[in-house]
């Protein structure tokens, strides 16, 4: 199912979870291995493993093998795709408040000045 999905909505969809949003917090300080990121969490190292494959499937994160370690870094174009789409939704939501804004004030009855 994951592959056939747009990437931004793969992006949001392993961002709607508190445990991958975590794990992309840590990796935004820079790279872990799976054993660095999975210390804090109370699951098993598998659990961590099915976030972390979500989070590759969705291109958030990266990660290489050398030997028997595997280290995870985050990928900064996916969280800018993600990024771009929710500053154009604010952009468009506070376009239509300050036009809202604008109107109020033209249709504004004017204030009587006291005598």
């Amino acid at each position: 199912m994951l592959q056939h999905q747009q990437p931004l909505d793969l992006a949001f969809q392993a961002l709607s979870d508190p445990t991958r949003r975590r794990m992309v917090e840590r990796l935004s300080a820079g790279p872990a291995t799976v054993s660095e990121l999975a210390a804090p969490l109370p699951m098993t190292m598998s659990a961590v493993v099915q976030h972390l494959k979500i989070l590759e499937a969705s291109g958030l994160v990266a990660t290489d093998k050398v030997g028997r370690v595997r280290t995870c870094r985050v990928e900064p174009q996916a969280l800018g795709a993600a990024e771009r789409w929710i500053n154009d939704r604010r952009r468009s939501v506070e376009r239509s408040l300050d036009r809202l804004g604008v109107f109020l004030d033209e249709t504004r009855p004017e204030e009587e000045t006291p005598k």
